[in-house]
């Protein structure tokens, strides 16, 4: 593996990325725009671990052409070597794939990159901004955090998406994503500030689209004044 996939699998390859072959096993449409795999996991997760949000690469042809995407693993099982992945269906070759994957299907994945620190000290509250393309690490997130009070802008509609959100400790605040992610950069300078009043120990976790999560962090550090070290941000994806 790493052969045929252009500069992005030589620069993996040099950085010594591990690959992996992955196969479906299960298939199902959560809605209409939201399908969910189970895989085995070739080796993954016995040679590289398991941490909170993970993510793999998984390769594709786009014309002919290699194209490699980021996705987090939903349930990852060391014991049964098996995970699953869930797949925001918008246009595009990922999306093409997940559509057509049947049992039996294959995919090359590479692990490289990807990792996940405890922030210390442990939050007071946890800020989460997000869409469904980001969903299954959000989840992760709140499973990782435990006990912690957490406030959530999800940029769409969590209708029938499987949100791991408790009510008595957490709140979402859906956001119409309009104007390429502009809206929701206003939601967030109009609520977030008052949010963050009176916390001593925030954490600050964007993962929206390249564009809109590069401003919000920005805001976050500059403007209000987040350190560093108490922001993950992370584009899951670019707008086209």
């Amino acid at each position: 593996m790493g052969q045929g996939r252009g500069w992005e699998g030589a620069v993996l390859k040099l950085l010594r990325a591990k690959d992996f072959v992955c196969t479906v096993t299960e298939a199902e449409d959560v809605t209409p725009h939201y399908r969910r795999l189970r895989m085995t996991d070739g080796g993954l997760l016995a040679a590289t671990g398991v941490h909170p949000t993970m993510w793999v690469r998984l390769w594709f042809s786009d014309g002919g052409r290699p194209h490699q995407r980021a996705f987090t693993l939903v349930d990852p099982d060391p014991e049964t070597g098996t995970f699953g992945l869930e797949f925001a269906l918008h246009d595009g070759c990922a999306a093409d794939w997940a559509r057509a994957a049947r049992p039996g299907d294959t995919i090359e994945a590479t692990v490289q990159g990807t990792g996940f620190q405890h922030p210390e000290p442990a939050p007071s509250h946890l800020v989460a901004i997000g869409d469904p393309a980001s969903l299954p690490a959000i989840n992760s997130l709140l499973g990782t955090l435990g006990p912690v009070p957490a406030t959530i802008w999800f940029e769409g509609a969590l209708d029938g998406l499987p949100c791991h959100a408790e009510p008595s400790r957490h709140e979402i605040r859906e956001v119409p994503r309009r104007d390429a992610g502009s809206h929701l950069a206003d939601r967030i300078r109009t609520e977030l500030p008052a949010v963050l009043d009176g916390t001593p120990d925030p954490y600050v976790w964007i993962a929206c689209d390249t564009a809109t999560t590069r401003m919000l962090a920005s805001y976050v550090r500059k403007e209000l004044g987040v350190p560093k070290a108490r922001v993950h941000a992370l584009g899951y994806w670019r707008a086209s």
